[in-house]
């Protein structure tokens, strides 16, 4: 008998099985962390003498926009954090550059899109943010490149964030071989362009006319859950809301066919082993990049 309990091979099981669905085409297991859910219950941080250990945020700005690829990217692991900041009183719209029509193989794009896009509303209402941002570009063929930079920056123009958030865009999300999808590289590399392209005036100068003023405020972009992360933030307060908002994706999760599939259990278990590398019961991660103008 193995020294684990059977009910914590099956919770293993469990959050595998949710794990190979999610890395096909959504986000999930931030800096490659699927735990093991024995080992995340214990209750003790160890962050202070992990050598893997995590930098806080700096947490002093007031307006921030969320860059991903679909609806249901931000709430496989970032969302409690976004509830925190809400909390704190900062101001964070979404942008959502696909609608995720392409999403739920039971159901055509049609109807599948407005769907998603009531879903990410309503997820997005549970973590404090009121303002959504969808740009209706097409699902599972994006491409890294100058038309996804100029739809990207007119977001960062419009809503003049100070911080900008977005995906792991790296290849992988274990740093080993767990590939990562097109569509989260492509908006997270669009994404880094993007903020410095918004605040260079001669980059689609033509968005001026619309009323979009050049920004070149923004002071950092944080991928979450990269494997490369070193930084992290709390989110014990906010656990709760968080699963919330990735529970309000019911269609999407049904839609996979993941019928044993816990929100909770599934959050619990990677911001638990996340929380040990800051020291504290929950947290999660973010690969932290400073923006800098005029090179």
């Amino acid at each position: 008998m193995s020294p684990r309990s059977a009910e914590a091979q099956r919770r293993e099981r469990r959050v595998d099985a949710a794990a190979g669905g999610v890395f096909a085409g959504g986000m999930t297991d931030p800096a490659g962390l699927i735990p093991d859910p024995a080992a995340a219950g214990s209750s003790a941080p160890t962050g202070a003498t992990d050598p893997k250990a995590l930098q806080q945020l700096d947490e002093g700005w007031s307006r921030g926009l969320a860059v991903v690829a679909h609806p249901d990217d931000m709430e496989f692991g970032a969302a409690a954090a976004v509830a925190r900041w809400t909390a704190q009183g900062k101001e964070i719209t979404y942008c959502l550059v696909t609608s995720g029509e392409a999403g739920i193989d039971g159901i055509e794009p049609e109807r599948c899109g407005p769907l998603r896009e009531a879903e990410q509303v309503e997820s997005c209402r549970l973590v404090g943010v009121r303002e959504l941002d969808f740009l209706h570009l097409p699902d599972g063929v994006l491409e890294y490149g100058v038309d996804l930079r100029r739809a990207i920056t007119a977001s960062v123009r419009r809503h003049r964030p100070e911080i900008v958030i977005t995906n792991n865009f790296r290849d992988t999300w274990d740093g080993a071989t767990t590939l990562n999808m097109a569509d989260h590289i492509a908006v997270g590399r669009a994404t880094l362009d993007a903020v410095r392209d918004a605040g260079n005036r001669w980059v689609f100068h033509d968005q001026a006319e619309q009323g979009l003023e050049p920004w070149g405020g923004v002071r950092q972009v944080w991928a979450a859950g990269s494997p490369r992360s070193r930084h992290g933030v709390d989110i014990g307060d906010t656990f709760d809301a968080g699963v919330a908002s990735l529970a309000a994706h019911a269609a999407y999760i049904e839609g996979l066919g993941w019928e044993d599939f816990d929100p909770e259990e599934f959050l619990d278990g990677m911001a638990r082993q996340i929380g040990q590398r800051l020291g504290v019961t929950r947290a999660a991660t973010f690969e932290v990049f400073t923006a800098a103008f005029g090179g």
